[in-house]
């Protein structure tokens, strides 16, 4: 059986040495580069798709601007404008991503966990940009929903940054794979996430 990759993050998470980099709000881009972001992988092939996603980003936008905290609740109802669903509840089987190299286990607590994660994307102490990628990562591991989460990831890094005034001049090189079992490549990220706000 596929090793549970859900398992792997929640070891990893702990232990990440997040770099001290932060970014001084507020940064507004030129361009919106996280609509872009959803553009540029998926209008080709997707146009519709595409065109939902940056619908469910300007709801996150109007979220954050009202300081609302990130909960389930919240990203489902972003889902649901992602897929054109009515409802996207919380999964209650194992899922796998990545051609079925990874697998996300599920336990009576996962949600549970995966909300108390949530919570900490205000967590005091920790730069934005790191608690930015955690939270991305958090989406992608957790894997909450049936379909979409690489795009549930990305609203949520959106939505953790915007909500404190920083919205990113780059996006598209966020698109690379990320490994569970990797500290260093989650630290990896929120230095990304630094470099893409300059």
């Amino acid at each position: 059986m596929t090793a549970d990759a859900l398992a792997a993050w929640c070891e990893v998470r702990g232990r990440v040495p997040w770099p001290p980099d932060d970014v001084t709000a507020p940064v507004h881009a030129a361009r919106d580069a996280v609509a872009g972001f959803f553009t540029a992988t998926r209008g080709d092939r997707d146009p519709a798709g595409a065109a939902r996603a940056r619908a469910a980003l300007r709801q996150v936008r109007a979220d954050a601007a009202r300081d609302l905290p990130l909960s389930f609740p919240l990203m489902a109802a972003w889902q649901r404008t992602v897929l054109g669903v009515a409802d996207a509840p919380f999964r209650t089987t194992p899922a796998y991503a990545k051609q079925g190299r990874e697998r996300y286990g599920i336990a009576p607590d996962t949600q549970a966990r995966f909300e108390r994660h949530l919570a900490e994307s205000t967590e005091p102490g920790l730069p934005l940009p790191a608690r930015a990628a955690r939270v991305h990562l958090d989406v992608l591991f957790f894997h909450p929903f049936a379909d979409g989460n690489a795009r549930a990831a990305m609203l949520a890094l959106a939505f953790v940054l915007a909500r404190e005034g920083v919205r990113l001049g780059r996006a598209l090189p966020l698109r690379t794979t990320r490994w569970a079992d990797d500290p260093e490549g989650a630290a990896d990220l929120a230095r990304l996430l630094v470099a893409l706000t300059r």
